[in-house]
C-alpha cells in the first residue's frame, strides 16, 4: 500500500488570476471562513486573504488543496509564511 501521496507541506503553491474575476489555486490546507466579500484561506505559504465583491468558491478539494474563486477579484495578501509548529505550539499558539 502506498502512503499518503504529497503532504501539504510539500504542495506547491500557485495562484492563477483571469481578469481579476476568476482565481484558481493550488496549496490550499483549508478554507478558515468566506462570504461574498473575504475569503480566508490557509495555504502551504501562510493566510491568503481574497477581497473583493460577490465571491463564491466555485470548487474546493481538501484532498488536492485546489480551489477556484469566481467573482470580482480587488485585493490578494498574504499574512505570514506558514511554519511547521509542534504541537505545543499550536495548542496555546
Amino acid at each position: 500500500m502506498q502512503a499518503k501521496t504529497e503532504t501539504a507541506e510539500k504542495r506547491p503553491q500557485n495562484l492563477n488570476m483571469t481578469d481579476r474575476s476568476h482565481a484558481s489555486l493550488t496549496g490550499v490546507e483549508e478554507v478558515e471562513r468566506f462570504d461574498e466579500r473575504e475569503i480566508v484561506l490557509a495555504t502551504t505559504r501562510g493566510r491568503l486573504t481574497l477581497q473583493g465583491d460577490a465571491l463564491k468558491i466555485a470548487r474546493f478539494s481538501e484532498e488536492t488543496g485546489e480551489l477556484a474563486v469566481d467573482g470580482r477579484i480587488d485585493a490578494l495578501g498574504y499574512t505570514g509564511e506558514r511554519e511547521s509548529a509542534g504541537f505545543w505550539t499550536r495548542l496555546f499558539g
